[in-house]
């Protein structure tokens, strides 16, 4: 028997290699990223107004009342303004229009007075000093271009989605999800609901299998392994040498039992990393092995349901992120 840490060397030493694919940005939730992702470009992508108003020069305002005149307006969309700036000119600006060359700031419309009227409006009146820059967007200000967006090994969330597809990032290369094949193994177990009280229903298989979406993995259901379907269990470790299984799950028969195969079956294959047997409770029995020469392992944990789920988390899960480079 090893101690959970020394357990946990072993299943660091061996991990596999998860090969990468190409996926488009809104499946990727989940996924780990293969690369470092860096903005292709600035966004906002120019200058742009963070209120709604009207942009006007700053050095063209002053403590005195002074009319602007109104020649045009912009919308969040709109090309960009081409019209030529002059002295105490204005322009209405909708919040995201890009703000004309030439205007530093903007006023916001709550603190707009109009000439004549509001309705006929031609100019508006400004009777004090504004700053520059003021509500103003900046290109780049969210995003600047070769900016870190995920790095490699990241988890993507939804947030990082957002920011991909932001920036116009519609593929990015991730790392592929491992496939699981899973067995319960024991005459007691059962997919039933209704059981008579000397059977245990195959909570196990679905407990796993709930986990796929979250836990980066493709779950396979080999069914169930009765006590004697020790050849059965040793044929598909010789189809997972050149499958595209990348890992087998049992739960159940890993102790030290008349019935408890699993170990036997796993020791008579050439291994190059093997435990069976950690110190920690529950989930004593717990076993590890690495195919030699192989990008395949098989993890066999204890058939009791609270035994097994504490393993995959302490066991699985964290060799399952180091392969995939999370």
């Amino acid at each position: 028997m090893i101690s959970y840490i020394q357990a946990r060397a072993i299943l660091n030493k061996a991990k596999i290699k998860i090969s990468d694919e190409i996926i488009n940005t809104t499946d990727s939730l989940n996924r780990v990223s293969a690369l470092n992702i860096k903005s292709q470009s600035n966004h906002p992508a120019d200058n742009n107004a963070a209120f709604d108003g009207f942009a006007v020069r700053s050095k063209d305002t002053k403590n005195l009342s002074q009319k602007f005149k109104i020649i045009g307006s912009i919308a969040a969309g709109h090309k960009p303004f081409k019209k030529k700036i002059k002295k105490f000119d204005a322009v209405e600006i909708m919040t995201g229009g890009i703000i004309p060359k030439g205007f530093d700031t903007i006023i916001p419309i709550e603190q707009i007075v109009f000439s004549p009227n509001k309705k006929n409006a031609q100019y508006i009146l400004v009777s004090k000093k504004i700053r520059k820059n003021e509500h103003v967007r900046f290109l780049g200000s969210d995003y600047k271009k070769n900016d870190l967006i995920i790095k490699k090994g990241t988890i993507i969330h939804s947030t990082h989605i957002l920011a991909l597809k932001t920036l116009g990032i519609s593929k990015i290369k991730v790392k592929r999800k491992p496939n699981i094949l899973f067995f319960s193994t024991g005459n007691e177990i059962s997919n039933k609901d209704n059981i008579p009280n000397w059977q245990v229903r195959n909570s196990n298989s679905h407990y796993i299998k709930s986990l796929e979406s979250n836990f980066l993995f493709n779950f396979i259901s080999g069914g169930i392994l009765k006590d004697n379907h020790e050849h059965l269990f040793k044929k598909q470790i010789k189809k997972l040498v050149n499958s595209k299984i990348d890992m087998i799950i049992t739960s159940g028969a890993v102790s030290a039992g008349k019935f408890d195969f699993v170990p036997s079956v796993i020791n008579s294959f050439n291994l190059s990393n093997y435990f069976k047997g950690v110190a920690i409770r529950p989930g004593k029995p717990v076993l590890f092995a690495k195919i030699k020469g192989k990008q395949k392992v098989i993890f066999g944990l204890p058939g009791n349901p609270i035994s097994s789920a504490a393993c995959f988390r302490f066991f699985v899960y964290p060799f399952l992120m180091n392969s995939l480079g999370a």
